[in-house]
């Protein structure tokens, strides 16, 4: 399993960027799937998740409102959309997948907010 982000880069604060990370097979064998970011000295955290049968989604407090997650099935590709930008949201941004042999991860996209 391989998973490729992209859309990362440097916004300043208020603005938008989309993420998106690629499969490299069908998205429906995951369990789940989600982002996390993790940001110079600091603890790797959630951002959101969503399942891949139903779509539920589950976001962190401080992205509700201003993130959306979502999937393409057909194209085997999860999105971030990320609005109102801030610069606490500085961090290297992690797609992760699961099924039921593992936990798969992303090389990564950096994201940098300026003030």
């Amino acid at each position: 399993v391989q998973l490729v982000e992209s859309g990362g880069g440097l916004v300043q604060a208020g603005g938008s960027l989309r993420l998106s990370c690629a499969a490299s097979g069908s998205i429906f064998s995951f369990r789940s799937m989600g982002w996390y970011r993790q940001a110079p000295g600091k603890q790797r955290e959630l951002v959101a998740t969503i399942t891949s049968a139903g779509g539920s989604t589950n976001y962190a407090d401080s992205v509700k409102g201003r993130f959306t997650i979502s999937r393409d099935t057909a194209k085997n590709t999860m999105y971030l959309q990320m609005n109102g930008l801030k610069p606490e949201d500085t961090a290297v941004y992690y797609c992760k997948a699961n099924d039921l042999w593992g936990n798969y991860w992303g090389q990564g996209t950096q994201v940098t907010v300026s003030s």
